[in-house]
C-alpha cells in the first residue's frame, strides 16, 4: 500500500463520554494522529491524508471552530522540527483562502520547510470533495477555454494532482458514509470502517485495516484472469 486515508471522525463523543469539552477530544485526536503517521513509516505507507476540518465544518459553533484553528496553529509551530527530523512532508489540500491570513502563513512556511520529507501528511482543511471538483472545473475553464477535458487534464486541477489516489480509506467512529471525501481520488479505494472512536484508534486496529486491505482484490473497474 502506498496510500491510506483517514476520515478522522468520533473527536466529540469521545470528549463527551469522558466528561471533557470538545476541543480536548480534538486534542487527543491530534495525538492520535502522531500514533497513526509513527505506524504508516514502519508499514512502508508513503503518503497519509487526513480529513481534519470539512467545507461543512465552518457551520459549527465560532467557539468550537476557533479552538480547532489555535489547535492547528499550535500544531504547526510544535511540531516543525519533529516534522523536518523525521522526514514528514506536510502539505495542506482544500480552500486555503477560506482561512485566516495567519494560519494561511503558517501553513505556506511548514510546507516550504518541510517539502523534502519521503513521508507526505496531507491534511484536508476547508476541504470537500464536491468543492474540489467544483474548483477543479473552474480553473481548467480558466485556462482552457473550449477545448475539450480528459480526466487526465482534469486531474492536473485537483488540489494535490502529484499525490497518488488512496488505495484505503479508514473512517472510525461507526459513521457508514463518505461525507464528501476525496470523491474523485476515492474511485478505486478500498474502504474500512470500524467503530472505534479516531482518539482511540491504535496500533492493534491499525495492523486490522491493513489485514483486511491486504485480503481485497482491487480489480480497478477490470477483471482478474
Amino acid at each position: 500500500m502506498e496510500h491510506l486515508a483517514i476520515i478522522m471522525d468520533g473527536n466529540g463523543r469521545w470528549a463527551k463520554a469522558r466528561n471533557k469539552p470538545r476541543i480536548s477530544g480534538h486534542r487527543a485526536g491530534a495525538e492520535a494522529l502522531d500514533r497513526v503517521m509513527h505506524y504508516c513509516r514502519e508499514a512502508g505507507i508513503r503518503y497519509l491524508t487526513v480529513y481534519a476540518f470539512s467545507t461543512e465544518n465552518w457551520k459549527r459553533s465560532k467557539a468550537e471552530v476557533s479552538g480547532l484553528m489555535k489547535l492547528l496553529s499550535n500544531y504547526m509551530r510544535s511540531k516543525e522540527k519533529e516534522l523536518v527530523s523525521n522526514g514528514v512532508r506536510f502539505r495542506v489540500v482544500g480552500r486555503k483562502a477560506d482561512l485566516s491570513t495567519k494560519i494561511q502563513r503558517e501553513i505556506a512556511a511548514l510546507e516550504e520547510h518541510t517539502r523534502g520529507g519521503d513521508f507526505t501528511l496531507a491534511v484536508a482543511l476547508s476541504y470537500g470533495g464536491r468543492a474540489e471538483i467544483v474548483d477543479a472545473a473552474n480553473e481548467w475553464r480558466k485556462t482552457n477555454p473550449g477545448k475539450p477535458l480528459t480526466e487526465e487534464d482534469f486531474r492536473s486541477f485537483l488540489y494535490a494532482p502529484d499525490i497518488p489516489d488512496p488505495d484505503l480509506i479508514v473512517r472510525t467512529s461507526g459513521e457508514l458514509r463518505t461525507s464528501n471525501f476525496l470523491l474523485w481520488e476515492s474511485a478505486y479505494s478500498e474502504y474500512y470502517f470500524t467503530d472505534v472512536l479516531w482518539p482511540d484508534f491504535d496500533r492493534a486496529e491499525f495492523d486490522k485495516a491493513l489485514a483486511s486491505y491486504s485480503k481485497r482484490e482491487r480489480r480497478m473497474g477490470g477483471r482478474l484472469k
